[in-house]
């Protein structure tokens, strides 16, 4: 009792001695809501101008004095790059003083050197901010700030989050282009108007809960008005082709308008070379072998334009329009493919050989209009967004294969069969959405909104075979496929941040109506549902050097349109993919719990289960010596793992970033097409990645990047992925008081970065040996002129629904 009692007092006794004191705390904020880090506030006396006491902002950019007698004080707040903010205030009790919103300085300074920062990490509630505005990492291309941010892997031409592809925003706009347009942009995009990369793994209620981790650029903005422009290129010599990207980007500010125009193409050449084994089986035996050898050859010339203007109405009113557009035309988007297969029996003794030459001719066009009213209300933060949205996507593609079948040693073949296929594809996207943000004091903060959304898309097959060397038409393989889909969408959050407790509360909910219609089968399926996602996040500062938080939150990722359609898509005489209009949405619930020392190192635990999630499995028919890539929903897959991240200066001059993950994938699903066995394929993995980068020279216009990655084999549905690994170096020097950079490098040193898949279960067995241009020489520049000090408004069109335009395919 008496220890209890002591104990009593001593917990007690700190706040009865500081009963009768007065504090004084407040919030720093920019001018983007963000709370500004460690900035400098300092007190003193009014009467005699004497120094009081002083302190610096924590990670919510919240500052807090105690002890303070009753007087009137000089209250200063300063932080490089901004202007310092000063008021005389009077405290007489403990106050609680207004949030202090702190302006961007942007004026240059003659005679004064500007060195380079290094890239700051913080950790908020519900995602990771890697700033670099200003930093050594500033003078590249945005690309190049991804292969430097924490948690973010750029390999393989591919950009992944914890072994899934994220979404890309820009300034909390979604990117609507393909995984390898979306690297083009990135890569013609300078990085000297980045501000902060953002890595979301769990999404907040706010962002669509289509797709799995989001990846947010955010662009710094500027108060000056004025012109500035930037030239840009870059060239890649790969094995076989090289390949170019060259582009121009324009930006003209006054008062009332911000505009921004971007062009870009890129011309380039891309081969591949597979070799493939499938054994077919009978009664498990062996009785046929086809080995292929596969060299494709696809040439692309995609032409990007994006552009934005905003209209200043008033202070507190803003429109505008924006556009994005990829065009792909007909005469520079073809793909070749050459197979040969070899045809052995169960003794392993040639049979025949088959050689198909396969051309295709595709033309897409992919057009995106948005219009924004924003309207800021008289409470500081306060605002009403309301976005309609418009997309025409065109696509077209022609094929002729032509496949010639030879016995052993004959030169001249037995027989011939060719095919021709013809298919598009036109859809209309509508969307409109409404958002509301509502600051409750200077540590809350309430979200809503609601949106809705149209898409009507008409796919068309249509399969011509030749009997006798006449054209007809396989109308058993032609159809016309129409899918309508309506979405409702509502979502609401609330945040609240202490001083050393953070918390973010979720709901979104969503309505879907779905009709698919063949028109050459008359099926018609309808489908509706109502979901659900909630998201919960908390985080917990015990000090400067711990921070304990945890998360959950519930995401969909709903077919693409290509994977609805139930064509049947010949490759060649013996292969084919096959769409499924039944396809279910996937559902995924993720589960996080970290923990970062020292705010350089972090451990994370996460578990992940999908259910219902959407592959295309390689099947193969061993009754009609068939090989099928079947789109299908498997019964679910259950992946959990440990990640450990660190980002520090171990020079003065050098800085690292390792990530590593040790993580276990259980993938099961039911093979219907064989007696509907459930088959388990599951293993532990491990990735890791290790950046190191080098800044040289006084002013350290010279940079250097070594990376090295490493994954170990990995299991997808019921493919195993043997290990890559790989060594990339590039060199980066600025020029011309930073109006110019160069820079050269290499991708894939050694080129190792290849893999082998295998599928073995049951009576499949299939292997597959891939190789591409990974080894990459590089070369690129760009070049900026006007006033380099002026940011973009650069903006990106935000729907989900984009997303399901293309399946990319390698």
């Amino acid at each position: 009792m008496f220890v209890r009692l002591l104990l009593s007092l001593f917990i007690i006794s700190p706040f009865v001695c500081n009963a009768q004191e007065i504090s004084l705390n407040g919030s720093i904020k920019d001018e983007h809501n963000a709370p500004i880090v460690f900035s400098n506030v300092i007190i003193t006396s009014v009467s005699d101008s004497n120094f009081i006491k002083g302190t610096t902002t924590d990670d919510s950019g919240i500052f807090k004095f105690e002890g303070l007698k009753a007087d009137n004080y000089m209250l200063e707040v300063s932080f490089l790059g901004y202007e310092t903010y000063r008021d005389t205030i009077s405290v007489q009790k403990n106050l609680n003083y207004k949030p202090i919103i702190l302006k961007e300085q942007l004026q240059s300074l003659e005679g004064v050197t500007v060195t380079a920062k290094r890239p700051t990490l913080k950790r908020l509630v519900d995602r990771l901010v890697f700033n670099v505005e200003n930093s050594t990492l500033s003078n590249g291309n945005v690309l190049d700030v991804l292969k430097n941010t924490p948690g973010v892997l750029v390999y393989n031409d591919a950009i992944t989050i914890k072994n899934s592809t994220p979404t890309v925003y820009i300034n909390d706009r979604k990117v609507h282009l393909s995984a390898n347009e979306i690297q083009q942009l990135l890569e013609g995009t300078s990085a000297s108007s980045v501000k902060s990369i953002e890595v979301i793994t769990n999404p907040p209620a706010k962002y669509e809960a289509e797709g799995g981790s989001v990846l947010n650029i955010v662009m710094s903005k500027s108060l000056l008005p004025g012109y500035n422009g930037s030239v840009f290129g870059s060239y890649k010599q790969g094995s076989e082709y090289p390949k170019y990207a060259l582009g121009t980007s324009h930006f003209f500010k006054t008062e009332v308008i911000d505009a921004y125009v971007n062009y870009s193409i890129s011309p380039r050449k891309d081969f591949r070379h597979n070799n493939e084994v499938v054994n077919f089986i009978d009664n498990n035996q062996i009785f046929s072998s086809w080995e292929t050898d596969f060299k494709r050859t696809r040439e692309t010339m995609n032409q990007t334009v994006n552009a934005n203007i905003d209209f200043k109405i008033d202070e507190r009113n803003t429109l505008s329009v924006s556009t994005n557009m990829l065009i792909a035309p007909r005469d520079h988007t073809k793909t070749s493919v050459n197979s040969l297969t070899d045809v052995f029996n169960s003794n392993k003794v040639l049979d025949s050989t088959f050689h198909t030459s396969n051309k295709l001719v595709d033309e897409t066009y992919n057009l995106s209009f948005n219009l924004d009213y924003v309207h800021k209300f008289d409470k500081e933060g306060e605002k009403i967004s309301v976005n309609t949205h418009y997309t025409d996507y065109d696509f077209s593609s022609y094929q002729n294969v032509d496949t010639d079948y030879f016995l052993p040693n004959a030169v001249d073949a037995f027989r011939n069969n060719k095919f021709q296929t013809f298919s598009s594809q036109k859809i209309k996207l509508y969307t409109g959405q409404i958002d509301y943000e509502l600051p409750i004091d200077n540590s809350a903060q309430f979200e809503s909104g609601f949106k809705v959304s149209s898409i009507d898309s008409k796919s068309l097959l249509n399969q011509f075979i030749f009997v006798n060397g006449t054209k007809e038409e396989d109308l058993e393989n032609s159809d016309t496929f129409l899918y309508d889909e309506k979405n409702y969408a509502a979502y609401a959050s609330f945040s609240k941040d202490w001083n050393s407790w953070s918390l973010k509360l979720g709901l979104r909910s969503e309505y879907t109506d779905i009709q698919g219609n063949s028109l050459a089968t008359s099926q018609v399926n309808n489908t509706d549902y109502l979901k659900l996602f909630p998201s919960f996040y908390i985080l917990h500062r015990f000090n400067d050097h711990h921070e304990l938080y945890f998360n959950y939150n519930r995401r969909i990722y709903r077919p693409r349109y290509s994977e609805l359609n139930p064509f049947k898509y010949f490759l060649n005489d013996n292969a084919y993919s096959v769409g499924n209009p039944n396809l279910k949405p996937e559902i995924d619930d993720v589960f996080t719990l970290g923990y970062t020392f020292n705010k350089k190192y972090t451990f994370e635990a996460y578990y992940r289960y999908e259910n219902n999630p959407t592959l295309e499995i390689i099947l193969q028919d061993n009754t009609e010596n068939l090989i099928t890539y079947n789109n299908t929903n498997i019964d679910q897959n259950i992946s959990y793992g440990l990640d450990f991240t660190t980002y520090t200066k171990i020079a003065t001059n050098w800085n690292i970033y390792l990530l590593s993950s040790l993580f276990h994938e259980d993938n099961q699903f039911y093979a219907q097409d064989i007696n509907n066995q459930l088959v388990i394929n599951n293993r532990w993995s491990f990735y890791s990645q290790l950046i190191n980068y080098f800044s040289f020279l006084k002013d350290k216009s010279l940079l250097a990047d070594i990376s090295y990655l490493y994954i170990s084999p990995i299991v997808n549905g019921p493919s195993n992925i043997t290990s890559r690994h790989g060594l990339t170096i590039n060199l980066k020097k600025t020029l011309w008081d930073n109006r110019g950079s160069l820079s050269v490098g290499v991708t894939d040193v050694f080129n190792t970065q290849n893999f082998t898949q295998t599928n073995d279960y049951l009576n499949q067995d299939y292997y597959l040996k891939s190789r591409f241009e990974n080894r990459l020489f590089t070369v690129g520049f760009n070049y900026k002129f006007g006033n380099i000090h002026l940011k973009t408004n650069q903006k990106d069109i935000e729907l989900e629904e984009r997303d399901r335009l293309n399946k990319n395919s390698n």
